[in-house]
């Protein structure tokens, strides 16, 4: 006999169900939020969000939008379209796909013919509404690509913190946040040397912020890449999603996708970054070239986990036999060990 979905998801999904129908009454309409993707020669990953948006002629609404622009709160008022529909059109072909529980779409399509390098692809939805999608596609060639964290490992935002996270995710300016010294340039000198390899970002963080992160990586010089963040909230088996089993199933799609490259996989020792790394180089070792991990300050190391040094991670280390581990303070200095190695 099938499973039930667990009690919390059944009432968030019973609460969306409600809110868009409400929603809908007041004029609130459909809008589909694209995503970066990323594919090869046979497939292609399509990432989305269907929500319901207050109409344009809200006024007091936009008033609201222009006095607040900027600040963090705006990335999470959203209402998820349950179920949405969604045409995924590549040149003549069209694809049908649904949205989740969530709204969230991610799914793979075939590639019908679009060669290596970056590209738009249409979202149509079944209310009129449409984006463009953008997707890079990945020479089957090619055998290197970074895996970056976000939090604390590109954008200094002091995270681990309950009530300094709560302060930067919905109060704090975009323009306030700050990006950890160096690592655009990291970034920029590996894919120069790697032409057409991919940067893939893997963070914790909800897929709300993902505008805001996307402006960031575009203001500050980060090479843009595709983004594998999450939903916050209550799952079909809990109350909440675990973090690092999101990166576990994320580093495992990319080498079930991706299966020639080998990782340069870069995070920082504020959580479980290099446990997780180190676990995966174990097991899949010939998925990963190395691991680089940004050192947080004592100061960020204490707003982590109470104290101004790095915390044991769990019991079992895993040690792998390849994959070399650099730790630096910074971008440049992480780059300066890299060359070693890479």
């Amino acid at each position: 006999m099938a499973s039930r979905p667990f009690i919390a998801a059944r009432i968030e999904d019973r609460l969306n169900a409600l809110l868009s129908r409400a929603l809908r009454r007041r004029g609130w309409q459909e809008k589909i939020l694209p995503f970066t993707g990323y594919g090869t020669g046979e497939q292609l990953r399509i990432l989305a969000r269907v929500v319901l948006r207050p109409s344009a002629d809200l006024g007091i609404v936009q008033a609201a939008s222009a006095l607040l622009y900027r600040r963090g709160w705006r990335n999470f008022i959203n209402a998820a379209q349950v179920g949405a529909q969604v045409n995924v059109v590549i040149g003549e072909t069209r694809i049908p796909v649904h949205a989740d529980r969530s709204g969230y779409v991610d799914v793979r399509v075939r590639n019908p013919g679009l060669p290596p390098g970056w590209h738009s692809v249409l979202l149509e939805g079944s209310a009129g509404s449409s984006a463009l999608a953008s997707v890079q596609v990945i020479d089957d060639a090619e055998e290197f690509g970074i895996v970056s964290d976000i939090d604390d490992t590109i954008l200094s935002t002091w995270l681990p913190r309950p009530m300094v996270a709560a302060w930067n995710s919905f109060v704090v300016k975009e323009q306030a946040r700050q990006a950890v010294p160096g690592m655009a340039r990291l970034y920029q000198r590996l894919l120069s040397e790697h032409p057409g390899a991919p940067i893939i970002f893997i963070s914790t963080g909800a897929w709300n912020t993902y505008p805001m992160i996307q402006r960031f990586t575009a203001r500050h010089g980060i090479p843009q890449g595709a983004m594998l963040l999450t939903d916050w909230g209550p799952t079909n088996t809990g109350w909440f999603r675990s973090g690092q089993d999101h990166k576990r199933r994320c580093l495992r799609e990319l080498a079930r996708d991706l299966p020639n490259v080998r990782w340069l996989l870069v995070g920082d020792d504020g959580q479980h970054d290099p446990e997780l790394y180190a676990e995966f180089a174990t097991l899949q070792p010939e998925h990963v070239r190395a691991r680089a991990i940004r050192q947080l300050t004592p100061g960020e190391h204490t707003l982590a986990h109470g104290l101004p040094m790095e915390v044991p991670g769990q019991e079992e280390r895993w040690e792998p036999d390849t994959a070399p581990e650099v730790r630096a303070p910074d971008g440049d200095a992480l780059g300066d060990k890299l060359a070693q190695l890479l």
